[in-house]
């Protein structure tokens, strides 16, 4: 016999089973995971360290597997780090299998964040944010 404890709710023994048991068999049953969490982007900056003025931006997209992932649309956005500075926006070019390039221009010294947003062509869509300390006055 279950205790009674005014103000508290009493599950009966079984009730916590079953509860476990359906919370597990949710969570197993959502969305499969994205092939885009699969998808591998490394960025490299020149000239470094960085300064202010023009700046290569390179993205290498791979897979899993490390196979160049082709035919993306990448669009970057450059930011400085405090508010109030207007962003510059710039495409990426691939220049060969997997590789992207594009070219930002950094305005002011101090901290930038360079966010890259991704659109693969089965229609995925990535966001990649690159953090860039103490761009340097030439």
């Amino acid at each position: 016999m279950t205790k009674r404890h005014p103000g508290r709710v009493n599950f009966l023994p079984g009730w916590r089973l079953v509860f476990a048991t359906t919370c597990l068999f949710l969570a197993g049953c959502g969305k499969p995971a994205s092939s885009a969490s699969n998808i591998v982007i490394n960025s490299e900056l020149s000239p470094q360290p960085v300064r202010v003025g023009p700046v290569t931006v390179t993205l290498k997209v791979v897979d899993s597997a490390a196979n160049p992932v082709s035919g993306a649309h990448i669009r970057m956005e450059g930011d400085m780090a405090h508010p109030g500075m207007v962003p510059v926006f710039r495409g990426r070019q691939e220049t060969e299998a997997g590789r992207y390039q594009g070219i930002l221009q950094f305005n002011m010294s101090g901290d930038w964040v360079v966010l890259t947003h991704v659109i693969l062509t089965d229609g995925q869509k990535l966001e990649r944010q690159i953090n860039v300390s103490g761009v340097q006055v030439n």
